[in-house]
């Protein structure tokens, strides 16, 4: 198996393993329960459950890994205000992810973030992904991909979302969510045969 291959296979089994997790979302709303009553445990549980893939969005909404992580700790820190407002309705993952797209638009919009680099420079530093398939893959994506399909392309193929979910969590018509992704995944299947 090449390269791009190992990679687009990982993608596909990573959002396999995810889409899988029915009862891991029902648990999720059980923590959230729990946060809102004040539990640190239930806490510390969705925040190690969630910190990589809020992380993995972050980074790719800002390209700045301490912008990224900065977005995290807010993000956790309203997922925990405002746990009581959470409403189950089987959807966790989408309303964590909404408080993250929030948190990093307000940074977008404050200007409290990292100086800008020049267009197609990163200061993301990927070394903190153990696995060395998922880091090439991301940094291929970062490389390769505009930022709006990179964020497609993390949601679903990463974080395992939907395309619907992706839409409405981006507010974007699901056409174009399709076609970015498509896009998206065509660029990067092309980047990663280059590589080898």
């Amino acid at each position: 198996m090449n390269r791009g291959e190992s990679s687009m296979l990982l993608f596909g089994n990573t959002a396999l393993a995810v889409s899988q997790g029915d009862t891991a979302e029902r648990d999720d709303e059980k923590w959230l329960e729990r946060i809102a009553r004040g539990d640190r445990d239930a806490f510390h549980a969705l925040y190690e459950a969630y910190r990589g893939m809020v992380f993995g969005f972050a980074l790719s909404m800002l390209r700045s890994t301490p912008d990224a992580e900065d977005a995290v700790q807010d993000t956790f820190l309203r997922i925990r205000e405002a746990a009581h407002l959470y409403k189950p309705q089987g959807k966790p993952k989408a309303w964590i992810l909404t408080i993250a797209r929030n948190v990093c638009l307000m940074q977008l919009r404050s200007g409290k973030r990292t100086a800008a680099l020049p267009e197609g420079e990163q200061i993301a530093d990927l070394s903190r992904i153990s696995d060395r398939d998922d880091r090439m893959a991301l940094e291929t994506a970062f490389s390769a991909l505009s930022e709006e399909e990179c964020r497609i392309v993390v949601l679903h193929a990463v974080s395992g979302l939907k395309h619907r979910e992706i839409a409405k969590l981006l507010e974007r018509p699901l056409s174009t969510v399709l076609s970015k992704y498509s896009r998206g995944i065509a660029k990067l299947r092309r980047k990663l045969e280059e590589m080898q």
